[in-house]
């Protein structure tokens, strides 16, 4: 299979994982279920990696190639998926998927600080639409009547976590690139990544007991979490894979399939009484994506 295809599979997987998250972390502390979320990918990857990979590779490895795996880890799992489940909890999966797709945004951004290569004219027409975009996002339900200072207070309030897990999964690609060189398996490297997150974030829990220990989580919320898990898991083994098939560019642009999916499965998931669909919040993702594409095509 090409990398384009394992990149369309890889963020449809991803638009059911948040549209079953959304419904999960509504019963669950956001760390409890970060943590579940890493523990039951781990556990998957794990067992596929026993199955299908040669281990040892794992040991003879370059320890930056292991470090790097490590970091692509951190970033993406350990602190972008604690801020996804947060404002998924806080605003909902259709809100926050549109704002997740800001990450061409942030990747032109680290490419400018770290290499140097800055926007032509038409990627900052592309960066204005994202922006654009995600404003509309923002303020979809914002009190009309509120004066400036205290919708832009609201804005930042119900944006800030969406596109911060943007930014740091922007990151995570530059780290999985440099592991690949070295260990050139993208299931175990998507493996040491959740594993080394998954332990780190059993530490994070007991530091944290007070906030989420006697607190009772409902069937519903194990089921759909523990579904959920399962599919993030393999829907990010796909993601790797593809990096290691295809330009990261394409990889981004594909899986963009993930919002409108959230934006369609969400409602039906949770109900529309807490995942309101409107025209502006498709105006703006359809701005948000249609931004994307020009930045990572041009």
């Amino acid at each position: 299979m090409s990398g384009a295809m394992w990149a369309l599979a890889a963020g449809a997987g991803f638009g059911v994982f948040q549209a079953l998250n959304r419904q999960a972390v509504r019963g669950m502390d956001v760390y409890v279920a970060t943590f579940v979320q890493l523990l039951v990918s781990s556990v998957v990857l794990v067992a596929i990696s026993l199955l299908t990979e040669d281990i040892s590779l794992v040991f003879n490895a370059p320890l930056i190639a292991i470090l790097s795996f490590v970091a692509a880890g951190f970033l993406h799992f350990l602190i972008g998926w604690t801020l996804l489940n947060a404002s998924q909890k806080r605003i909902g999966a259709a809100r926050t998927s549109p704002l997740i797709a800001t990450v061409p945004l942030f990747g032109a951004v680290v490419a400018a600080v770290t290499l140097q290569e800055f926007p032509t004219w038409l990627e900052f027409i592309g960066i204005g639409i994202i922006v654009l975009g995600a404003y509309l996002v923002s303020t979809e339900g914002t009190d009309p009547a509120a004066n400036s200072t205290q919708r832009y207070a609201a804005l930042w309030r119900t944006s800030w976590m969406g596109l911060a897990a943007a930014f740091f999964w922007a990151l995570s690609p530059v780290f999985i690139r440099v592991g690949l060189q070295g260990l050139p398996s993208p299931m175990l490297g998507v493996t040491i990544g959740v594993t080394a997150s998954a332990i780190s974030y059993a530490v994070i829990l007991l530091w944290q007991r007070e906030r989420w220990f006697g607190r009772p989580i409902t069937n519903e919320a194990w089921t759909f979490k523990l579904l959920a898990g399962v599919l993030v898991g393999l829907s990010t083994w796909m993601r790797w894979v593809a990096l290691d098939l295809a330009p990261i560019a394409v990889v981004l642009a594909l899986t963009m399939i993930s919002s409108p999916l959230v934006i369609l499965l969400a409602p039906l998931i949770s109900g529309k009484h807490l995942e309101r669909v409107t025209l502006m919040l498709w105006m703006g993702m359809g701005l948000i994506l249609f931004g994307a594409l020009l930045l990572v095509f041009i």
